[in-house]
């Protein structure tokens, strides 16, 4: 009976082996096939060529033609200066004032200010709780001095 036993246990091994085996190629074959599949599908996918209708184009051609249609005025708006001799110890004017470096320090002077004056908000508390302190402090020295001048009296 052992000798039945075993061959049975043998013979259940090699088949569950033989299971995994046949599983793992499976696996594997469904990995390649789900990837072939996205392949296929990725490349049926075009991309349709956007279309631009006519007044569109018009309209970029205009904007395009307004912005090339510079003068010699505009294009060279400072004359004077262009010579080399010209723009020693003079600065080129500026076409446009840039506000960022303005706006930075309005902000930071404005955080500072409100900073000084949380600052100040908070001294003034801590000053008056000190003096409320110091109050109570004192009345309660002068209740313990009573206290003391009254059992002093008892004796």
């Amino acid at each position: 009976e052992e000798d039945l036993l075993n061959d049975v246990c043998r013979e259940v091994v090699e088949r569950w082996s033989e299971s995994q085996v046949v599983d793992a190629k499976e696996e594997k074959e469904d990995e390649v096939q789900a990837i072939a599949s996205m392949m296929e599908k990725q490349a049926r996918i075009v991309v349709k060529p956007k279309e631009v209708s006519q007044e569109e184009k018009q309209r970029k051609a205009a904007l395009l033609a307004q912005y090339a249609n510079v003068t010699d005025e505009e294009e060279y708006p400072f004359p004077a200066l262009l010579g080399a001799q010209a723009c020693v110890g003079q600065q080129l004017p500026a076409l446009f004032r840039n506000t960022n470096v303005e706006d930075v320090l309005n902000a930071r002077k404005l955080e500072r200010e409100l900073l000084r004056d949380e600052f100040q908000k908070k001294k003034e508390q801590d000053r008056l709780q000190r003096e409320k302190d110091k109050l109570a402090k004192q009345e309660r020295k002068e209740k313990e001095k009573k206290r003391t001048q009254k059992g002093e009296r008892k004796r």
